[in-house]
């Protein structure tokens, strides 16, 4: 939670995370899965989980997700277009479908990266955030005030993170697996 756990928490809870708000949580990972945790455990009317594939939808319903959107199928963006308040994207690739991730929001809408890839986030028209009055932004890590709230919700809400415990000889093997997105969803070394 120290690291992941506070990645996502802190924007969310920056940005008016709970009642009222339709929160969508972009890429179910290491931090996504915190994402829904943390969006359901603020109590926001509705989350949404936002995935390539449909593969991880009954994690993400576990995870609390109240409505899952598999961006391969047609039509997602349209069909979904202005449900959201709030998305927290946590993938990391510079194949994201920026301009139909910010059709997702509602006038007033707001997109926080906090996946931070190497390549520079796709282009994407300027009328996607000025029609809707859509702002950008990013986040990392948190505070050491959020970090103790953080804690507090999750002790109160009983918050527990999804992880694999490996041994530590397993290091470079877990390694290996980490790299090939094998994590449900977070690896814990064990000395």
């Amino acid at each position: 939670m120290m690291c992941g756990g506070v990645t996502t928490y802190a924007p969310l809870k920056r940005n008016g995370c709970g009642p009222g708000k339709r929160v969508g949580i972009i890429g179910i990972g290491g931090l996504g899965h915190f994402g829904l945790l943390w969006a359901k455990a603020l109590k926001a009317d509705k989350v949404i989980a936002i995935s390539r594939t449909a593969a991880k939808k009954a994690d993400a319903l576990k995870l609390g997700a109240d409505e899952y959107i598999a961006t391969e199928e047609e039509g997602w963006d349209s069909k979904n277009a202005g449900s959201l308040d709030l998305i927290v994207s946590t993938v990391s690739s510079p194949k994201m479908p920026m301009a139909s991730y910010l059709n997702l929001l509602g006038v007033g809408g707001k997109f926080i990266q906090v996946g931070a890839p190497e390549d520079p986030i796709p282009a994407f028209p300027a009328f996607a955030l000025l029609i809707k009055r859509i702002s950008l932004s990013g986040s990392a890590i948190g505070s050491p005030a959020e970090i103790k709230e953080m804690l507090e919700l999750a002790a109160s809400q009983n918050v527990k993170p999804w992880i694999e415990e490996r041994p530590m000889a397993e290091v470079n093997q877990a390694l290996v697996d980490f790299e090939d997105g094998k994590p449900r969803y977070r690896y814990v070394l064990k000395n």
